[in-house]
């Protein structure tokens, strides 16, 4: 008998969470995940949300279980597990019948399963395990009018922000799991400059985790405000039940990833959209791994003389470093997906991207509403010149280049923060030295160059030809 108004499968952390959402907000759900014990398990510690969902054993259960036209989210691992739970459940369904991918698939996979299926959309979904039970942001991929089918019930699931919804229609295909990797990217970016300026509280103040973490409740009163610095303050202050200590000073310096901050690094590349801030962060985890190089290195060339002397920065400065940083960073993100809107001949909407971001998701923040205005304003613009954020960055730019090179005087890896200082130089210096890398690869290659008093004419060359090293 059918009676649920949707299906979802996998009930892994982020698929549990967010079916308890779906029920909460007074939709019946159809459940199944491959292991039967699982289903049975969920559906029976769903306590006063148990009504409303509906358990099922096999996948054609789950389908006669749902309302046509159905529609049915898969919350199950990016990659050929997709594919795969799509072959299985294809054929039990109806031509109209609605699959929508949830996770965090590669968003060439979505476009590519879009083409061949005309019932198929995917979604992205930000805000992890609380964000999937009580509100996440969602930026929907796929054809208009599926879309405008599950809307309402996205809708009711996703955050809010002054009443609005944080779930948001970006374009055909691929493109709301596209706005989720630079999302993603973001996130990195902005993780690790935290991480950075923890570093320079720890070992270059010399701070304990106890005394960091009230810096980061100060800062998230003020311009931070944001959700990853408020959860610093709270990773900071906790306590190891074990060795009553520190959990900070227990935990393993080696950060884990699922691949969507590589896949921004590797797109930003396609499209020729420079986000070094987010590079810097990717390779900065890859590095995090290298433990036993790293111990190696320490003892081939000594620690670095980490301890900063006193008055030479103030947790001012590293506050101003880290909101010149943020906005660089949320800036190269914007102008990566200006890029991609471009490259696709699909412009992606700036401004509901940032309105989308403002509750629910991982990089949530008190910039991002003006970041909407700002973008609302001249959508072409880099942020970085939209008067609001150049006046901010114009305040806080002495404090990023003041941190960036004391850290670097004093041995402390900076990776994001420097890389950020470094696009914002060069995004401020009209006449570059590029011209030596069109000299030397007219000298080798006979690429040839422009001329400043020729402008317009191409493929000219230097006075080196014939001539060798």
């Amino acid at each position: 008998m059918t009676e649920a108004t949707i299906g979802l499968i996998g009930l892994g952390t982020m698929g549990a969470a967010l079916a308890l959402n779906i029920a909460e907000k007074g939709f019946d759900i159809a459940v199944w995940n491959r292991t039967a014990h699982v289903t049975r398990d969920f559906a029976a510690n769903a306590g006063a949300l148990a009504p409303r969902i509906v358990p099922t054993e096999t996948l054609a259960d789950l389908v006669a279980a749902i309302t046509p036209p159905r529609a049915i989210i898969l919350m199950v691992p990016a990659g050929a597990a997709v594919d795969q739970q799509i072959a299985a459940l294809r054929p039990l369904l109806g031509p109209g019948d609605l699959i929508i991918d949830a996770g965090n698939s590669d968003f060439h996979d979505t476009d590519r399963r879009a083409a061949a299926d005309a019932a198929f959309m995917g979604i992205g979904v930000s805000g992890g395990e609380e964000g999937a039970r009580h509100g996440p942001a969602i930026m929907g991929g796929g054809r208009p009018e599926l879309w405008a089918r599950v809307e309402p019930v996205l809708s009711a699931i996703a955050a809010r922000y002054e009443g609005d919804p944080c779930a948001t229609w970006m374009g055909q295909g691929g493109a709301g799991h596209f706005v989720k990797m630079v999302h993603n990217g973001i996130e990195y970016a902005d993780m690790q400059m935290i991480a950075e300026v923890y570093g320079i509280l720890r070992d270059g103040l010399g701070l304990s985790a106890a005394e960091v973490a009230p810096v980061f409740e100060h800062w998230n009163a003020g311009p931070l405000q944001s959700y990853l610095i408020e959860i610093s303050a709270r990773v900071a202050v906790a306590t190891d039940p074990e060795t009553g200590g520190a959990m900070l000073d227990v935990i393993l310096d080696a950060a884990g990833q699922k691949g969507t901050g590589r896949w921004t690094a590797i797109e930003a590349q396609h499209l020729a959209a420079p986000v070094p801030a987010i590079e810097a962060a990717v390779a900065a985890r890859n590095l995090s791994s290298r433990l036993a190089e790293r111990v190696d290195g320490e003892a081939l060339f000594g620690a670095a003389p980490v301890r900063l002397a006193p008055g030479t920065l103030s947790e001012a400065d590293l506050e101003g470093a880290l909101i010149a940083g943020k906005i660089i960073c949320y800036a190269q993100g914007f102008a990566m997906i200006a890029a991609a809107g471009e490259a696709f001949g699909a412009p992606l909407p700036l401004p509901a991207i940032a309105r989308n971001w403002r509750a629910g998701c991982i990089i949530r923040s008190a910039m991002l509403n003006d970041m909407a205005q700002a973008l609302g304003e001249n959508p072409g613009r880099n942020l970085i010149f939209a008067p609001f954020f150049a006046d901010l960055v114009r305040t806080h730019a002495p404090a990023l280049r003041k941190t960036v090179a004391a850290a670097a005087t004093a041995g402390l890896a900076l990776p994001a923060l420097s890389s950020g200082l470094a696009w914002f130089d060069t995004m401020r210096t009209a006449r570059g030295t590029a011209n030596m890398i069109q000299g030397l690869r007219d000298f080798f290659g006979a690429h040839g160059f422009e001329r400043l008093d020729h402008p317009g004419e191409t493929g000219l060359h230097g006075p080196w030809a014939g001539h060798d090293l």
